[in-house]
């Protein structure tokens, strides 16, 4: 099985989520890690998995993450699964400083909006868009988050 984990990261907490389920994949067979500015949509080709990442930022990926998801080709991922996730502060961090919890309800995070958008080229998603969390907005990423975003990455092949 050929995977693909593509992740943005601006403090190193999404690239170790990335890390983390990149190894749960290599057992499953080969996996390549690329952090987005590295991808090229043609790379897909090919692939059985497509695994995307990105932080939350403005309850959305990054601005390179959007790019990158906006040029592939409509279609050009018929047949290969796909998987989404996200880093994003806590629930008791957003419900401490208003308005986020309003921003939150109307605008939703980034893994909701990956997975749509690799929905939309034509890939067949695996398991809904999942949430990994930090602890404020530059980290650290919350206890056990790591095991369980190896926990996720195992549930890609159930």
């Amino acid at each position: 099985m050929k995977s693909v984990v593509i992740y943005d990261s601006q403090y190193g907490n999404t690239e170790k989520v990335a890390r983390a389920i990149a190894d749960v994949l290599a057992r499953h067979g080969e996996v390549t890690v690329l952090k987005v500015g590295q991808a090229r949509p043609e790379m897909l080709a090919g692939m059985d998995l497509v695994v995307v990442g990105s932080p939350t930022q403005q309850f959305r990926a990054t601005a390179a993450m959007r790019d990158f998801l906006k040029a592939i080709p409509r279609g050009s991922l018929q047949g290969i699964h796909v998987a989404a996730f996200d880093t994003r502060l806590t629930q008791a961090f957003i419900d401490k400083h208003p308005p986020l919890p309003f921003f939150e309800r109307i605008f939703g995070y980034a893994a909701e909006r990956i997975a749509k958008a690799l929905k939309r080229k034509g890939g067949k998603l695996l398991l809904p868009g999942q949430a990994f969390y930090v602890e404020d907005t530059e980290g650290p990423l919350s206890e056990g988050e790591l095991q369980r975003a190896e926990d996720w990455a195992q549930k890609l092949f159930a």
